[in-house]
């Protein structure tokens, strides 16, 4: 993710807003500037202060459906894309690439003994994200226990193994991708409140009120923030922000990635030792209002699952709590909502994994270009009235990938 835009590229004399300064922002404002794209990127707090930054770093392209599959697929590679390219830098913090490491580690997720249903889900997903060409195996208890001893298996019905999957800090991911946005030349300005403006198209900054910026395109990739922004412009979408948890324990873990669908809950390896979530809250969610700090039941209820799963009696180092957003059906908003005007929120939980691909994809929107990923138009936001009625669904269910079958 280096270099600078070309000369004559299909983004030359383009102008483009975007807002959003976590991870599908300030990839689609790189891969536009890249193109030739002269590009604002805008954000109301610090880079990767929203979601983006609260976000667990677990990576994979296990998806039962097609398009998730290969969005999941392309996001690897650009994680590891960019992984290489920080491992080839001198290191001296002069003109190396900036710091960003994608850790390769196997995805689990498994079904406990009495979950009939759910282990029926789990072996059936695999065998769907096997025929998308996804590298899954399935195993038993057995099977698991001996892979991965470091796993509690004799609950377990049926294991679904990922192997194209690992995991990453996704705070590192924004600013390694910001620092060579800017090498492209584009602006970022952090700290920048704007509305969006449809008519003309552009924006208005708050420090620069009433003036409206004139722009060929805008993007806007403001996660929990996109459907008050696009509301104040008279654009409708169906989203809802909603409230997930996670922390991270001090204690030593050397396993794979999980996620116990009887118990709904995830854990990956950390830095310090292990990171765990979900504590989905399946309500609206406040953007502007929202207890940022992780709950009692929630610590409780994953800690005994750590202890369970994995022998792991957490020391706890600080709990969280981050927005997700939820769509009718499960699926992202992705693609032009008015003329000029670009989305890309919704994305259940998974926006940080496929953020590389679907900055990608909006960027070769806005610039008029092939989608990279073939079937990604079933995102198209243009399949909603934006007045739909829904009810929030968690994003880490083995139902959730199975929502288009």
């Amino acid at each position: 993710m280096a270099g600078s835009g070309p000369d004559g590229g299909p983004g030359t004399g383009l102008r483009v807003a975007v807002v959003g300064g976590g991870a599908v922002g300030v990839t689609a404002a790189h891969d536009l500037a890249v193109a030739g794209a002269a590009v604002t990127l805008f954000e109301k707090g610090d880079l990767a202060s929203g979601a983006s930054g609260r976000a667990a770093g677990v990576l994979y392209d296990a998806y039962a459906e097609d398009v998730d599959a290969a969005v999941g697929a392309r996001a690897l590679e650009r994680f590891r894309e960019l992984s290489r390219s920080a491992a080839d830098g001198d290191g001296n913090g002069d003109s190396g690439d900036p710091e960003f490491a994608f850790t390769e580690c196997p995805y689990v997720m498994l079904a406990r003994e009495g979950d009939d249903d759910l282990a029926e889900a789990v072996a059936g997903a695999a065998e769907r994200m096997r025929t998308h060409g996804r590298a899954v195996e399935t195993l038993d208890g057995d099977a698991l226990a001996s892979r991965f001893p470091s796993l509690a298996s004799d609950d377990v019905t049926v294991a679904a193994v990922a192997s194209n999957a690992g995991w990453t800090d996704p705070a590192s991911y924004v600013e390694a991708v910001a620092e060579h946005a800017e090498r492209a030349g584009v602006e970022i300005r952090e700290g920048s409140r704007v509305a969006v403006s449809t008519t003309p198209t552009g924006v208005t900054a708050a420090d620069e009120a009433p003036v409206t910026r004139r722009f060929d395109a805008v993007v806007v990739a403001a996660g929990a923030q996109t459907k008050r922004l696009l509301a104040e412009a008279g654009i409708a979408i169906p989203l809802k922000p909603y409230r997930v948890q996670a922390l991270v324990s001090g204690r030593e873990y050397d396993g794979p990635m999980w996620y116990d669908a009887s118990a709904g809950a995830y854990a990956r390896p950390h830095p310090a030792g292990l990171l765990a979530g979900d504590g989905t809250e399946p309500v609206e969610a406040d953007p502007d209002d929202w207890d940022r700090v992780a709950d009692d039941w929630f610590r409780e209820s994953v800690s005994e699952t750590l202890r369970d799963r994995a022998d792991h009696d957490p020391a706890v180092e600080r709990a969280w709590a981050g927005l997700c957003t939820a769509t009718p059906d499960g699926d992202p908003l992705l693609g032009e909502i008015a003329d000029g005007v670009f989305v890309a929120a919704g994305w259940q939980g998974h926006g940080f994994m496929r953020a590389p691909a679907t900055g990608e994809a909006v960027a070769a929107q806005v610039l008029g270009e092939e989608a990279p990923v073939e079937g990604i138009e079933a995102f198209d936001p243009g399949r909603f009235d934006g007045d739909e009625e829904f009810e929030i669904s968690e994003g880490m269910t083995v139902e959730a990938d199975e929502r288009r079958d």
